[in-house]
């Protein structure tokens, strides 16, 4: 199972207008520890940061059970589920909480994407929530990448 942190980056952007503005954005990084969290968004967002200042601001550990990427989503939707199973010594309904996150355009639209990944699962579940996030992207692991290229890479 993944390791998700959030990571907030402070930067200087360079709006439409050509005028600089300091922004701290919110993004999530697949990693195994704070110190790993920390290095890969700096190595993603340095290139957009090519003036003025770049700081990592915070770095915390988050939950999301399943992330469901959709190329043409632009805004990341939280959605918090309840899995329902049935105690077979009391009989009694019991509702344990999940949340995934989706990339989407609009609110339907990750509602459309979320059912669509939850087809054929064996489990009951409600939708308690859905909720617009403030991230601005989400990193995920690399597993491609070895030790042996990010060295070469750096040579």
């Amino acid at each position: 199972m993944a390791t998700y942190f959030e990571c907030k980056v402070k930067y200087d952007r360079t709006l439409e207008t050509g005028a600089q503005k300091t922004v701290t954005e919110p993004y999530l990084v697949d990693a195994l520890s704070f110190t790993e969290a920390e290095a890969r968004i700096t190595d993603e967002m340095r290139p957009f940061a090519t003036t003025g200042e770049f700081a990592v601001t915070a770095v915390k550990r988050v939950k999301y059970d399943d992330i469901f990427f959709h190329e043409g989503g632009d805004r990341w939707y939280k959605v918090k589920i309840n899995m329902i199973t049935i105690d077979e010594k009391t009989a009694a309904e019991k509702k344990t909480s999940s949340n995934s996150l989706v990339q989407a355009s609009e609110f339907k639209q990750a509602l459309d994407i979320f059912l669509q990944n939850m087809k054929g699962t064996a489990f009951d579940y409600e939708i308690a929530a859905i909720d617009e996030t403030p991230l601005m992207d989400v990193f995920a692991a690399n597993l491609s990448e070895t030790l042996a290229d990010k060295k070469e890479k750096e040579d």
